[in-house]
């Protein structure tokens, strides 16, 4: 069934196009996730906005009423209730202001609908103490605004529909111009993005297509995994925490009418940002980032009582299992990073690996092993994304550097510069000692080379057959430690092969030991690893977290 030519929409419809917008943003997840650079760059706005609206699904499916504003109040309800994050926060907002208008009426047609539209923008620009522009809020404002001129007696939900998606489009493409931060990134507004899937799967079911997936059971909300271990004993925060709170005002400590939300507002000016703060009816919602979030709490409980609570370190990434885009979605629009100086390509492997490697700066990492089949066009593409002046090239494989200088003939728009890393702990000595203040790039690449011939790195991985090199019995299933090209020790035991290296590496002379480990390795494996090197070298300052590299148990790099 569609809803081409419906020029209204009752319960019935409102719930199945949102249940299709939903669903399109729930397979776009990762998407909206991977652009996230605003407020901060914690890769959650998809999944924020995903259980909002999954929230406010939920409520209205206990509604066996068919009546547009009984589903509509139960759908605000329910998504101020899940409201998470900044862009979940302003996404449930739109949904409270086309709430307030749409909840007048058992059945709306399209002058109710863009009317619902416009309140939707004013009260989440209302929300938002300091509103951004760039951002969701831009996107919704322009393309409803838009859409609002073009009102006349022939509009269907189809022109309609059509109409928003194409200046959403062009809104969501202008947003790196009016945001520094998403024009430095290369890339366009999460939230403004999130928006757009939802009004993309709501065109889906207004033209009749993926009706049996629109009506499964498939729109609860998303669960997140936390890897904990990317905040350790060793870690700083930065970012501090994502607090929320829903607050129920309470008569025995205050007036609950006469409240005024900006009291609240005011005080978390003072030690925090990024606040989105309203009231409905005798419910209050508070967003806010702070390094102190029982100051909140404290605060806010002298006007009621806590319906739920939700504080998160905003430094902690989130991985999530999502399902992936599919086939028929429309490529969002693309923009090009604002050109800078100087950018780094690295070449690496394993998801720890990579957020170190992204935290000293690596603008983009191309995913690759040993042996990693790197293509000159996967060069190409990534010097166009980075957009630099200079740009410094490091494979962790000297297989890779023959690629990688090929590719550079091919790009006069830059200086590019191969550097000689020729595996991860090279890698990442490289660029946690390239200067990039330095004004002469060249001198940046002969310090990064210096660097990297200055530095030790050495590998555990395991044997895979019986044979005998550089004078060492290796035996199959057992492990091996080398550096780039020559085996220097050989045992059954993990533990065992890590002591030999550290005598063969000298570390009784050294000061530092980084080791990544690799996917397969187990806790306890580290821990005895970790006790070894407390206990037998006093002068090492030991630092160690999760590579999840494949190929390697063990990458030691020695300082």
């Amino acid at each position: 069934m569609n809803y081409i030519n419906n020029k209204k929409i009752n319960g019935k419809i409102f719930e199945i196009l949102v249940k299709a917008g939903a669903l399109n943003l729930k397979k776009n997840v990762e998407i909206v996730n991977d652009l996230n650079v605003f407020p901060i760059p914690d890769g959650d706005t998809g999944l924020n906005m995903s259980r909002t609206i999954n929230g406010g699904l939920e409520e209205m499916g206990k509604v066996t009423s068919e009546s547009l504003k009984d589903k509509v109040k139960a759908f605000s309800r329910g998504m101020l209730i899940n409201a998470r994050g900044n862009s979940g926060v302003i996404l449930s907002q739109l949904a409270h202001g086309a709430a307030k208008v749409l909840k007048n009426y058992e059945e709306a047609d399209i002058k109710v609908i863009i009317e619902a539209l416009l309140e939707a923008v004013n009260t989440a620009y209302e929300a938002v103490k300091k509103p951004v522009e760039g951002t969701i809020l831009t996107v919704s404002r322009e393309s409803y605004t838009k859409v609002s001129e073009e009102i006349n007696d022939e509009m269907t939900l189809s022109i309609l529909s059509k109409k928003i998606i194409e200046y959403m489009r062009k809104s969501l493409e202008n947003t790196p111009n009016l945001l520094p931060v998403l024009k430095e990134a290369g890339v366009i507004d999460s939230g403004g993005a999130g928006l757009l899937f939802i009004h993309e799967g709501i065109e889906n079911a207004i033209n009749g297509l993926f009706e049996e997936d629109i009506t499964s059971d498939d729109n609860k909300p998303i669960d997140d995994d936390i890897d904990f271990s990317k905040f350790n004993e060793n870690s700083e925060l930065n970012f501090g925490y994502c607090t929320e709170v829903l607050l129920q005002l309470q008569t025995k400590k205050i007036d609950v009418n006469n409240f005024d939300v900006n009291k609240i507002i005011s005080y978390l000016e003072t030690f925090g940002d990024s606040i989105v703060s309203f009231k409905t009816g005798s419910v209050v919602k508070i967003h806010v980032h702070t390094t102190t979030p029982q100051k909140v709490l404290d605060y806010c409980q002298q006007f009621g009582e806590f319906l739920k609570i939700k504080i998160e370190n905003m430094d902690l990434q989130h991985n999530e299992i999502i399902a992936k885009n599919d086939n028929n979605a429309k490529p969002l629009p693309t923009v090009k990073r604002a050109r800078k100086k100087y950018g780094i390509l690295v070449i690496a492997t394993g998801n720890g690996i990579k957020e170190a490697l992204k935290e000293f700066g690596a603008d983009i990492i191309i995913d690759g092993g040993a042996g990693a089949n790197v293509s000159t066009k996967d060069f190409l593409d990534a010097f166009e994304k980075i957009n630099a002046d200079n740009i410094f090239i490091l494979p962790n494989d000297s297989n890779l550097v023959m690629a990688a200088e090929l590719a550079k003939g091919y790009y006069p728009e830059s200086k590019i510069f191969v550097l000689k890393s020729k595996n991860l702990g090279e890698v990442y000595t490289a660029i946690s000692s390239a200067d990039l203040d330095v004004d002469d790039p060249n001198a940046i690449y002969e310090s990064i080379n210096e660097a990297i011939e200055n530095s030790t790195t050495a590998m555990i991985s395991k044997s895979i057959r019986d044979t005998k090199l550089n004078g060492i019995d290796i035996q199959k299933d057992g492990y091996i430690g080398f550096d780039n090209d020559k085996i220097l020790a050989s045992d059954m035991s993990k533990l065992e092969v890590f002591k030999k290296l550290c005598n063969i590496l000298d570390l009784k002379n050294k000061e530092f030991v980084t080791i990544f480990y690799g996917k397969d390795m187990k806790q306890n494996e580290k821990e005895e690893i970790e006790a070894f090197v407390s206990k037998e070298f006093k002068n090492i300052e030991l630092y160690s977290l999760d590579g999840n590299q494949d190929a390697y148990d063990a990458v030691l790099i020695v300082e």
